[in-house]
């Protein structure tokens, strides 16, 4: 009897350890999908400034840039529909938000120039109203917004826009409106109008 009972706790003792081993294994095993809660995913940081269009190679991400260390920018009006970005048109990119935390969306952009071999400036469209805000002009509706919306030119934010990262050209500014914007950059940080 006594030799039974001490044959019993062994077997217990045995499964308990063949069973932790199974456990340990399990938990261990990289094919098997952990169900401990994991960190969230940190975004991706493409570019420099932290912002990122998800997926895309860090050259041809948009980045914001500061309007006030560009110097070189020469406003000109030189639209032409051969599905090339130009002065004057407004175009559909990926946009990083202002907490240039990886996170963005496209959104139609005015392209205001050339800024090196593949790269143009551009400011971003908004259709919320900004009426008497000093940071917006308002460029009117055009076809580059499906619902007819007006559109507002944001002053304050600068892209530096890859021609790669462009999806569409959707339309161009008339001359006098493109001419409405260029002055008021013109005037808020010294730009000179290009030929």
């Amino acid at each position: 009897m006594a030799r039974q009972g001490i044959l019993g706790s062994i077997a217990k003792l045995v499964l308990g350890a063949l069973d932790s081993a199974a456990r340990t294994k399990k938990a261990s095993d990289p094919a098997r999908p952990s169900h401990r809660p994991q960190p969230p995913a940190r975004p991706s940081r493409g570019a420099p400034d932290g912002s990122a269009r998800p997926g895309a190679p860090d050259a041809i991400v948009t980045v914001e840039v500061r309007p006030e260390d560009v110097h070189d920018l020469r406003l000109s009006y030189a639209p032409r529909r051969d599905g090339d970005p130009d002065a004057g048109e407004i175009v559909w990119t990926w946009v990083p938000y202002a907490e240039n935390d990886g996170r963005g969306k496209d959104r139609p952009v005015l392209i205001l120039a050339r800024h090196g071999a593949d790269r143009f400036y551009a400011v971003k469209l908004t259709s919320k109203p900004h009426d008497g805000e000093r940071e917006y002009v308002s460029i009117g509706s055009g076809s580059w917004d499906s619902a007819g919306r007006e559109s507002w030119v944001d002053l304050d934010q600068l892209y530096s826009v890859h021609t790669a990262g462009m999806r569409r050209e959707a339309d161009a500014l008339d001359a006098e409106r493109y001419a409405r914007v260029a002055a008021v950059l013109q005037q808020r940080y010294g730009w000179a109008a290009g030929r």
